[in-house]
């Protein structure tokens, strides 16, 4: 039971980053706009918030300049393919270079580390939270070890990551700017005819991106780490697309497809060179891969028909 709870406790904190970068990419490829910089975007708010709280010695002033850089990303994003109406593929992939370059450069110019920002003291972290009376229920037998070890015990931005959740879906299907981001994402022509701008929708939806893109990097720099390494996202983002994919572009689905691949990521830190029954010693490399091989059988279509948004990946012209 123990190790069960741990494992599903890996699972949650694994998954989290994955969760806010899917519902990311949600916001913004549900107006139309494919973001394949993802990665990028978590690499830059990761970078910013642990370089910002290593100087001011504040997780909540690394964490602003970490969602400002991301939404910072996220406007050349919006510029190159909704002003200038370019290939938003091209203009992701770029964004995910620019960052990879920049983090590292800028990491070894201010604190000549390597790439690397100083160890973070803990008030420049966001540190575990602990629910109420999870010390009193502990000893309740199942209830009481979940409820402190699984539910209790992680930190702010893990709790808001989850939030997000009931929160989008009722953003997207509930609200008025929520029906417009999905219209414009259809058929932006007719959101056009009705006199809504195409493009400040599709701006708002990118901005929304680059906040949760920030907030994904700030928790793996400053709320599990304390301090920024070079590709310290690690191919997350792009697990996120692929997440966001499986969910057929909704935000419940995109929960539970985060959690499987939380789980795998879980299983991979977990059982590194432990031997298993039967087959032995799993070699690092194989588990270190599950989540990738399992993204490949899973696009490849084990997940049925997965249909984007009609408009998404098209540049809008308004017609004169």
């Amino acid at each position: 039971m123990e190790t069960l709870i741990q494992l599903l406790d890996l699972t949650v904190r694994s998954a989290v980053p994955l969760l806010l970068a899917c519902l990311a990419g949600l916001y913004s490829e549900r107006s139309g706009i494919v973001d394949i910089g993802l990665e990028g975007k978590m690499l830059g708010g990761a970078f910013a918030a642990a370089a910002a709280a290593a100087v001011t010695g504040s997780a909540w002033l690394g964490l602003g300049a970490g969602i400002m850089v991301a939404v910072a990303l996220s406007l050349i994003h919006g510029f190159a393919s909704i002003t200038n109406k370019g290939n938003q593929i091209v203009s992701g992939v770029a964004i995910n270079f620019i960052a990879a370059g920049l983090s590292a450069l800028l990491g070894q110019a201010w604190f000549s580390q390597g790439g690397r920002t100083p160890q973070l003291q803990p008030d420049g972290r966001f540190n575990p939270l602990e629910l109420p009376l999870a010390e009193t229920l502990y000893g309740i037998p199942v209830l009481g070890p979940v409820y402190r070890e699984l539910i209790s015990g992680h930190n702010l931005i893990a709790y808001f990551a989850f939030a997000m959740v009931p929160i989008t879906w009722w953003v997207l299907f509930r609200t008025r700017f929520g029906l417009r981001l999905r219209a414009v994402g259809e058929n932006p022509a007719a959101v056009d005819t009705a006199g809504i701008s195409v493009s400040w929708a599709r701006y708002r939806a990118v901005i929304c991106c680059g906040v949760l893109c920030g907030i994904a990097g700030a928790y793996l720099s400053i709320g599990v780490s304390a301090g920024f390494v070079k590709d310290m996202t690690a191919g997350r983002g792009f697990i996120a697309l692929a997440a966001l994919i499986f969910a057929k572009w909704r935000p419940v689905a995109a929960m539970w497809a985060c959690l499987l691949f939380g789980f795998l990521g879980a299983i991979e830190i977990r059982y590194q060179g432990v031997a298993l029954p039967i087959v032995g010693v799993v070699p690092v490399q194989l588990m270190q891969a599950l989540p990738y091989i399992l993204t490949v059988i899973l696009l490849a279509g084990f997940i049925g028909k997965a249909i984007p948004p009609k408009a998404g990946g098209i540049p809008y012209t308004k017609e004169r």
